[in-house]
This record gives C-alpha cells, sequence and structure tokens, in this order.
C-alpha cells in the first residue's frame, strides 16, 4: 500500500485530463484569508467573478457559479428547465454522456439515447444528421431538450456544437440545447450565444486550473423563461434566487469564498494570455501528442481528425497489452498519472492531459514518461513519438514571452 506521506524526488506530473495542475499564481489566491461572504469586499468579489466568467463562456447572458462539481451542475441545468416525464434527445460520445443519461433516468426524465452502437460510437463525435432526423420525427414536440457533451473526456473527442444547433433549427423544433463543457471551457474554441446554447455545463477543475469544487451553468434567455415553467423539484440548484442575488454581487447561501479567489485568479491569467492564444496553445499541444502516438505505431483512440480533442489524446494498446498494466508501470517508475480508460474503454487505452496550465516542455516530459514506461511495459514501438513531437513543437510560431 502507498503511503500517505509518499513523496518523491521532483514534480509529479498530473497528466490525467483532470483535474488538472492548479498553477502557484492560483493556489496563493486560494491562500487569501476567508472573508465574510456578506460583506462589501465580498461583493466586489462576486460581481468581478460573475462578469468575467462571461468572456470565457462568449456569453454576454448570466452565469451560475455553484459550489459543486460538475455532476451538480448537469444536474441543475435539468432540474432548472424540466418537469417530471419530459423527453429528452442524449448523444451517447462517451463514458459522462452515459452518466447524463443515467442522471436524467434517476431525475424522473424520460432520455432516449441516441448513438452509434458499441465502442465505434466512443471513437467519433456527435452526428447532428441523427439528431436532426430525430427531432424532424417529432412532430409533436415531446423532446423538450437534447443534450451533448462538447469534449468527450473519456474519449478524446470534441464535437461540432454549432452543426447540432443547425440541426435543431433545420427540423424547426424548439428543443432547448444542453451542452457538456466541463473538460473543454477555456481549453478548446466554445462560443455560447454564437452557437445558440441554452445551458452550459462546466466545471473548475480542467482548462480553468483551479482545484474541484465550483460548476456553472451558462444560460440563453430561453432557458430562463424555461425555468419559470419547470416542475422539477429543486432547492440549492434553483435558479432564481441566485440570479436576484448575484445581481449585487452576493449568493443565497455560503459559497466557496476562497475558490472565488482562485477562480478571479484564473480569469485574469487566461484573459492575459488570450483565449485564442490560449486555444491555440491548446491545439499544438494536441497535435504533438498525436504524432507522438502515431510514431509509437499505436493507435488514437479518435478516429475522425475532424473531432480529435485539444484537451487530450487516447491511445489505444495492442491487442493483449492491457492498458492499466503500462498505466501502473509507467506511475511507479516515473511518478506520472496517466487517464484510465472508463466504461466500455476500461483496459484498452489509456489517456493523455494536455490542458490547462500545459506547456510544450510539460507535453515533452509527458511524452518522455509515456515512452518509457510503455517500452518497460514491453508495448513494441515502432518508432519515437518523442522525437517526432519535439520535431513538430520546434517547428511552430507561437507567441513570444512577455519580458520585464
Amino acid at each position: 500500500m502507498l503511503k500517505l506521506d509518499f513523496h518523491p524526488a521532483g514534480r509529479h506530473y498530473l497528466q490525467i485530463p483532470g483535474p488538472s495542475p492548479v498553477p502557484d499564481r492560483i493556489l496563493r489566491a486560494i491562500s487569501y484569508p476567508t472573508i465574510d461572504h456578506r460583506g462589501p469586499e465580498f461583493g466586489a468579489l462576486g460581481l468581478k467573478v460573475l462578469e468575467g466568467i462571461k468572456t470565457i463562456f462568449k456569453t454576454r447572458h448570466p452565469v451560475i457559479i455553484y459550489p459543486a462539481s460538475g455532476t451538480g451542475a448537469w444536474e441543475a441545468a435539468l432540474t432548472n428547465t424540466l418537469s417530471p416525464g419530459d423527453k429528452v434527445l442524449m448523444y451517447e460520445t462517451g463514458h459522462f454522456a452515459t452518466l447524463w443519461d443515467k442522471m436524467a433516468r434517476n431525475l424522473g426524465l424520460q432520455p432516449e439515447f441516441l448513438g452509434l452502437p458499441g465502442i465505434e460510437g466512443w471513437r467519433r463525435g456527435v452526428n447532428a444528421q441523427m439528431i436532426q432526423a430525430r427531432l424532424e420525427a417529432d412532430s409533436g414536440h415531446e423532446i423538450k431538450a437534447v443534450c451533448v457533451v462538447h469534449n468527450e473526456t473519456s474519449t478524446g473527442v470534441t464535437s461540432n456544437i454549432a452543426a447540432v444547433r443547425q440541426a435543431i433549427d433545420a427540423a424547426r423544433h424548439p428543443a432547448l440545447l444542453m451542452v457538456d463543457t466541463i473538460s473543454s471551457l477555456a481549453s478548446a474554441d466554445y462560443r455560447h450565444d454564437e452557437w445558440g446554447v441554452d445551458v452550459t455545463i462546466s466545471g473548475s477543475q480542467k482548462g480553468l486550473m483551479l482545484p474541484p469544487g465550483i460548476s456553472f451553468n451558462a444560460l440563453s434567455p430561453k432557458a430562463i423563461e424555461a425555468s419559470r415553467q419547470s416542475k422539477l423539484p429543486k432547492a440549492f440548484f434553483g435558479w432564481a434566487e441566485i440570479l436576484e442575488m448575484n445581481k449585487t454581487g452576493y449568493w443565497p447561501y455560503t459559497p466557496n469564498t476562497n475558490l472565488l479567489y482562485g477562480l478571479s485568479e484564473a480569469i485574469d491569467m487566461i484573459l492575459a494570455e488570450g483565449l485564442d492564444n490560449v486555444f491555440a496553445r491548446h491545439q499544438r499541444l494536441g497535435e504533438a501528442a498525436r504524432r507522438a502516438v502515431r510514431a509509437w505505431g499505436l493507435e488514437i483512440q479518435c478516429v475522425d481528425p475532424e473531432v480529435y480533442s485539444p484537451v487530450l489524446t487516447g491511445v489505444m494498446m495492442p491487442p493483449g497489452v492491457d492498458a492499466d498494466m503500462v498505466r501502473r508501470v509507467t506511475y511507479e517508475r516515473f511518478d506520472i498519472s496517466l487517464g484510465a480508460g472508463l466504461g466500455k474503454l476500461r483496459g484498452l487505452m489509456f489517456r493523455i492531459g494536455h490542458l490547462g496550465d500545459c506547456n510544450d516542455l510539460t507535453l515533452m516530459a509527458a511524452l518522455s514518461g509515456c515512452e518509457m514506461g510503455l517500452k518497460i511495459a514491453g508495448v513494441k514501438l515502432e518508432g519515437s513519438g518523442v522525437a517526432a513531437a519535439l520535431d513538430y513543437l520546434a517547428g511552430q510560431t507561437v507567441p513570444a514571452l512577455a519580458k520585464g
């Protein structure tokens, strides 16, 4: 059994696709003295983060901030807009889409799960044409919402949300569009308003570079109107009271004050780098990781290059190789944590996270650990993925570092 005081030399490489490493700057902000959550200083902090987070979602409409995990934000999205027995169309792209579907059933909704059968459906993004066809067949408009995951953390697939909105519009259907961006927000390009999303769900522990404990619902006016008719039970997650108190920077319950300090710092860091630069950095790191996987002679979990994730890369193992064994060897030898395969992909793949507080050298260290771990585990490699990634990154133009 691993000792709780296990602290090997050097830093631990947390290369799972979230929670992601928390920068020292944010850790320092979280360590500020806790203040009165009804005092004037907190009101100023509340207004700052409530306004700042809108820029990350690319919305001019309200964003609810919860002291909860992303799962709480899933529940909030459903309970605030729907009523018992409502039909919901959900699309299966991986493990987290499956969990969201399970939650909908537990809440007394009637979800219908679209998608391709077996593992094949977990290797591709959302098929917007399937959604359009199903909505066109729903002439009575019994389906009240369409729920999709933007970046499926379990598979490394980033779906086209604009195409989903176009499909709903083409079907002339009034269903709400709800999107999970828990692993894509502040890592992959996302546009709540422009793409016509009604509720965007997200969390703090991935692209925002915070510890777990904050989640979000970004709202549209249509979603707020739907909440006035919703009959599902809600108390803690209810939007109405939160929206009213947020007008002055406060919450109707005790918020997670110190994490909000961290959120304020995270927003400052992201906007200082520039959202477009943040997205470009993640795209660059994702391409480098994929070139490494190809050079190893291994298969990328996502089979459609159009929807490769900039957040993580799934690495499929050859037949007969247990991915969890490779992860264990790599962890024990090099103190690097890699993401496990989940659900249908358990033992078949591992996931390399390259999101949040990650740069070229961070990724190169992670790829070096993966390559050495694969070799020690007895996986036959065709070539050096490290060399392939180095060659690619060395040829890229990136923004110059700021000089003091």
